[in-house]
């Protein structure tokens, strides 16, 4: 009776009621609410005026996988050199190859457009020579027959090769027991072939002596380039064995402190290569069988004041950046860095470590944190450098270098070298967002270069990861997703 009652009296506003929730219903139903508004990018302290993506560090600070490892973050505006982020940014770490990027430098200001040779002068029917450090002559990714064409017409009866003081073959804290691999070739005045031999091995051919005879394989042929190599190179005999630590998986093994290279056959065809020991005597020899010409070893005595000392000049300077950044070549950024030293007004030696110091009480004085930097390629484990350093140096790049010739010396992702699997939005065409370099030693996986964001902004970044235990596989995955992150979001 209670309940009619009331329902009798209060029909009209119930009726009221229900037709509003029906209507707000409808208006859910044909406008669902709007999602939470993204966080920004990057916001600004008030108080302090420094910038900060509190997302980012959230998203660093509890990664499974990087919190298990040291790492340091440091992104800033590449345009105007403004920091966005930092963590750990002051802290010093082993950069590995991203100390190319200081190799990068030192060549953009301390050489010209084209790289210094040789040096020579002329007295009377002998041609006095001396190397610069440029590697390219008759080299087998970059090659340059300037020097070859030069000395192979020159007018002379005589061709004089004269020794400069050069720093030691191996630079400090490599590696002894890399010497037969082919990322560490020594470090010369004169390098010929890129200071190493490579061996070409072609597929085991099968045939048959007589139709219906059984099949048989003749022995695999190898090739060795350059060809004065090939005496002393010989197939693996049956009592040949590899020592506990040596890699299973290579095919030319080279004995410590000489140049006699064994190679073991294989069912496929392939391609190694192998530093050589270099000597001032196979120097000579090399360059005499190259040129078809006699060459001897004497000292570089100009005279002051009659022999006119010049400098020929060799490859574009663009050509050895580009190959030393998107493939990594070691060679190449130690023996730039024995290039800009020969810039420096000191005639009598190569230094790298001359070049070094010079950049950094000048060009390079005002970094955030000195670099304690010892070598051109990232090889040694005594460089240190912090993120905030490295961010700041490619934002000055980015300012001292139009950015098409900058971003076209790096390695683009999706395109080539280093990076060729990851940073770009497919295609087709493949469309970049990430040029840069890496840097990978054991237990260590560093990347350092610019970001292209949704937004059109271009963002310096270093990413340094050291100590990491076993596999870097899920290091790089974790790069990549938050770097995405950062276009998305910038």
């Amino acid at each position: 009776m209670f309940v009619s009652t009331v329902c009798g009296q209060g029909r009209r506003p119930l009726v009221l009621f229900a037709l509003s929730l029906l209507s707000l219903t409808t208006a859910c139903g044909q406008n669902p609410p709007a999602t939470a508004p993204t966080l920004p990018g990057v916001v600004r302290d008030s108080a302090t005026g420094r910038s900060d993506m509190p997302w980012l560090r959230q998203q660093l600070d509890s990664s499974r996988t990087l919190r298990r490892q040291q790492i340091g973050v440091a992104l800033a505006d590449a345009t105007t050199g403004e920091a966005l982020f930092g963590y750990n940014e002051a802290k010093y770490f082993t950069p590995a190859s991203t100390m190319k990027l200081l190799s990068l430098y030192a060549g953009l200001t301390l050489l010209p457009d084209s790289l210094p040779s040789l040096r020579y002068f002329s007295r009377g029917d002998t041609l006095f020579f001396q190397g610069t450090g440029d590697p390219t002559l008759l080299h087998g990714d970059v090659p340059s027959r300037r020097a070859y064409t030069f000395l192979l017409n020159r007018p002379e009866k005589l061709l004089a090769y004269c020794d400069i003081a050069t720093v030691p073959a191996y630079g400090p804290s490599w590696a002894w027991d890399d010497f037969n691999y082919y990322f560490q070739p020594e470090r010369t005045a004169f390098p010929l072939y890129g200071n190493t031999v490579r061996f070409y091995a072609s597929a085991p051919l099968v045939v048959r002596p007589r139709p219906g005879a059984p099949a048989q394989a003749l022995p695999q042929r190898v090739r060795v380039f350059p060809r004065a190599f090939a005496p002393l190179t010989a197939a693996a005999g049956p009592d040949f064995r590899l020592s506990p630590d040596q890699d299973d998986e290579m095919h030319v093994y080279r004995a410590p402190l000489e140049n006699r290279f064994t190679y073991r056959l294989g069912p496929k065809k392939w391609i190694d290569e192998v530093p050589y020991r270099t000597s001032r005597q196979l120097l000579l020899r090399l360059l005499g069988d190259t040129l078809r010409r006699a060459i001897v070893g004497t000292v570089w005595r100009p005279r002051p004041g009659q022999d006119s000392i010049r400098t020929l000049r060799g490859l574009r300077a663009d050509s050895l950046y580009r190959r030393m950044l998107r493939v990594s070549d070691n060679f190449l950024a130690e023996q730039l860095l024995l290039m800009t030293s020969s810039r420096l007004g000191y005639r009598d030696s190569l230094s790298g470590a001359r070049a070094i110091r010079y950049l950094l009480k000048n060009q390079l004085r005002d970094l955030p944190d000195r670099p304690d930097w010892v070598d051109g390629s990232g090889l040694s484990r005594l460089n240190l450098l912090t993120p905030r350093t490295l961010t700041a140096l490619l934002a000055r790049l980015h300012q001292q270098v139009p950015e098409p010739r900058l971003l076209s010396l790096l390695a683009a992702g999706g395109g080539q070298g280093t990076l060729r699997r990851r940073y770009f939005e497919a295609g087709p065409p493949k469309l970049p967002w990430f040029w840069g370099k890496t840097g990978t030693l054991t237990h260590t996986c560093n990347l350092a270069g610019y970001v292209r964001c949704k937004s059109g902004r271009l963002v310096a970044v270093t990413f340094f990861n050291n100590s990491i235990p076993g596999d870097d596989q899920a290091t790089r995955n974790a790069m990549e997703r938050l770097l995405h992150e950062v276009r998305e979001r910038l």
